[in-house]
């Protein structure tokens, strides 16, 4: 049996990988689930220990392979001895190698990488979707004040989201619209929690994202002349017959307390540009989950735009 741990260079190759290309890999065996590197791992299921780290848990290949391609620092992957042939990378991703080509460039970028036991693996996956590799990376969100977005893209502003799949679903959204960027503000949860990574399929990791107070969010809006869009049950007007495109920054309160009376009050002081929307509910719900109304409003933010600007030259409108 081998040890706990142990230390050695070893071939890791797909089943469909020729033998020419079958990567050298430095790794490491793990089979405790004792292991101390697996439960350091383990530890980053909670946010006090993301925070006093810097550190985060990427359960996916896919979330994983979007977060290199962002260049997010990967301190280490864990990956599930039975997923060892598993010979690609998620469909729809334009990888050049196999899952062992991946690892081995990660390998060579000084990336730690472990082949652990099913028992050790289960002790650090996040998700129930095992896809035989988690990894540790360095992200935390980028501060408001430091956010170098210039794009006159519409944002989204989400204050006070509580559910990480919530606002996971709403980074995803963000991406597919192609807005330009998600703004959180007093955010009840952090934007490194692997729930929202996986909710947001590593989206959290390419859309332009910045985290702040309301105070900052208001301010920002400010400088950067946006126009705040806000959504709420009792909008004055409906959701279409408000100009969500170019320098609209759309904004979404939480499903429990709403937008706080803050943004009424800077717009009222004539601080920021403001109106409200809403849309129609003919139901018994007064309202849409926050993230349904986020792929609302998006999309029709990219009908306006699309509206907006003239084809390409040769191509039909």
């Amino acid at each position: 049996m081998l040890p706990a741990a142990c230390s050695r260079r070893a071939l890791l190759h797909g089943s469909n990988q020729p033998p020419n290309v079958i990567p050298m890999m430095p790794h490491e065996i793990i089979q405790s689930a004792s292991n101390p590197r697996v439960r350091q791992a383990a530890l980053l299921r909670d946010a006090a220990e993301r925070r006093s780290t810097g550190h985060t848990l990427v359960d996916g290949l896919r979330e994983l392979f979007r977060a290199a391609q962002a260049g997010v620092p990967i301190v280490e992957v864990f990956v599930d001895e039975g997923a060892m042939h598993q010979p690609s990378l998620p469909a729809g991703e334009d990888a050049p190698t196999g899952l062992d080509g991946w690892l081995a460039d990660r390998a060579a970028e000084g990336t730690r990488v472990a082949i652990v036991s099913r028992r050790a693996f289960e002790k650090i996956a996040f998700g129930s979707r095992n896809e035989g590799c988690v990894g540790v990376v360095r992200f935390a969100g980028e501060a408001l004040a430091d956010w170098g977005v210039t794009s006159p893209a519409a944002v989204l502003l989400v204050e006070g989201v509580e559910k990480p799949g919530n606002l996971g679903a709403i980074l995803r959204t963000a991406d597919a619209a192609g807005l330009g960027g998600v703004i959180v503000c007093d955010g009840r949860t952090d934007l490194a929690n692997p729930a929202v990574i996986r909710a947001s399929l590593g989206t959290v990791f390419t859309v332009p994202l910045a985290c702040g107070t309301t105070a900052q969010a208001i301010e920002w809006c400010r400088t950067h002349s946006r126009r705040v869009i806000a959504a709420m049950p009792e909008g004055e007007k409906l959701w279409h017959s408000a100009a969500l495109g170019q320098q609209a920054a759309i904004l979404l309160g939480s499903e429990a307390h709403g937008i706080s009376p803050a943004w009424r009050e800077a717009a009222a002081a004539g601080r920021i540009l403001w109106e409200t929307i809403r849309l129609p509910m003919r139901g018994r719900a007064d309202s849409l989950n926050v993230s349904a109304t986020a792929a609302v409003l998006a999309y029709e933010s990219l009908r306006q735009t699309d509206l907006s600007t003239p084809p390409p030259s040769g191509c039909p409108s």
